[in-house]
């Protein structure tokens, strides 16, 4: 029974010096971990800053009613092109119809009043000069003709008055006669409509504000605004170069230019407020928000075959710079950055051995970079070090014991 148990030890003993050796082995011809590089090429570069706008018809308007009262009859629809001139609305017209004549029976009046008085002018004027001349021959009294003179007088104010009624009585009229056209709402310009905010039969009273019929837009011509993040508005300047794609067709590519970048961000108005409230905002009016910062820039396009509506999502990128054959390396080989504005560099020569080169970059991306002295075409730049390959797990040869 001992000699059986020293034959399993020996054997135990022998197998244990077997993996041992493999092991042993496996480490030796490991020759470590590869290293992972990447050559300096030639090419172009473009910097560019990515941005999300919203298009907008470059001009606008809202069609609104001057009057009150109820739409007798919608004559246009949504998405309908009109001219300018052309009849949107027609607004119950009866009141103004009212005043139209009663404005003209007022001035129908008046000037029935002043033919009087025009007559007994005349009347008066006949009795002063028969006053003169009585009063030349001494054969009246001077305080008739004084009172001759008198009555001359007043009759010619009245006339002046009631001239005076009869004009701004006509334009009593004319008021009415523009109110009436106020009734009927006609296109201010070209355009299409694009939104029908008052339907047939409502009833508007524009005596707070002037309600909107319809919108108005042109789509020959429409605006982006694009949103700059607080990071890269520095960056972006009048005249650059832009282009853009919809959601809905990433393959066409509109160009155009930056026209104006906008001073203030819009949540201005918001913060603005929160600070003249009570508690919202710091001592100095800044905003407490910790939310991002955007800035508009503002660019146009054409839009001739109408592809582009309004409220579509524009995913915009601005190109900040761009260079012609270049040298180029990866940004992952970019070490650390000294003093004077260079970086450190790991390069792999042939016989795979690694030193450190200064190397000046220009335009760079968070991809690729351009290299301006330090490195030439060919050259091979570490990027990193490949995971080392996994050890195949001894459990299974020694799981037998």
């Amino acid at each position: 029974m001992r000699l059986v148990s020293r034959r399993f030890a020996m054997l135990g003993l022998s197998i244990a010096a077997v993996i041992a050796g493999i092991w042993i082995w496996v480490l030796a011809s490991d020759p470590g971990p590869e290293l992972a590089t990447a050559s300096v090429t030639v090419g172009d570069l473009e910097q560019t800053v990515l941005a999300v706008g919203r298009l907008q018809p470059k001009e606008l308007v809202a069609v609104g009613a001057q009057v009150s009262g109820q739409v007798k009859r919608l004559h246009v629809v949504l998405g309908q092109p009109v001219k300018t001139g052309d009849l949107i609305a027609e607004v119950d017209d009866q009141p103004q119809q009212i005043s139209m004549r009663s404005a003209q029976a007022a001035v129908s009046s008046l000037q029935a009043q002043l033919a009087a008085r025009r007559a007994a002018q005349a009347q008066a004027e006949l009795a002063f000069r028969r006053q003169e001349t009585l009063l030349t021959a001494e054969a009246t009294s001077r305080s008739d003709h004084e009172a001759a003179r008198a009555v001359l007088e007043t009759a010619r104010a009245e006339v002046r008055s009631l001239a005076a009624q009869i004009e701004q009585a006509h334009t009593q009229i004319e008021t009415a006669r523009i109110n009436l056209a106020y009734t009927r709402i006609v296109a201010p310009m070209d355009g299409v409509v694009v939104a029908v905010v008052t339907k047939q039969g409502q009833t508007l009273n524009s005596f707070q504000t002037t309600p909107t019929i319809v919108m108005l837009a042109k789509l020959d011509v429409m605006t982006v605004r694009a949103e700059i993040a607080e990071a890269d508005v520095q960056k972006v300047e009048r005249g650059q170069k832009v282009t853009f794609t919809t959601l809905g067709d990433k393959r066409e590519r509109y160009v155009a230019q930056i026209e104006r970048i906008e001073i203030a961000p819009t949540s201005i108005v918001n913060d603005a407020g929160s600070a003249g409230g009570s508690g919202g905002g710091s001592a100095s009016g800044a905003p407490t928000s910790s939310r991002a910062v955007y800035y508009n820039a503002v660019f146009d396009v054409p839009n001739p075959k109408g592809q582009l509506r309004p409220s579509m999502t524009a995913q915009v990128s601005v190109l900040i710079s761009h260079v012609r054959q270049a040298l180029l390396v990866p940004t992952a080989a970019l070490g650390e950055r000294d003093m004077h504005e260079a970086y450190t560099v790991r390069v792999v020569d042939r016989r795979g051995r690694v030193s450190a080169r200064s190397v000046r970059i220009g335009v760079r991306t968070n991809a690729t970079a351009q290299v301006l002295s330090g490195l030439q075409s060919g050259d091979h730049v570490l990027i990193g070090e490949a995971l080392p390959a996994p050890v195949p797990a001894s459990s299974g040869l020694l799981g037998g014991f």
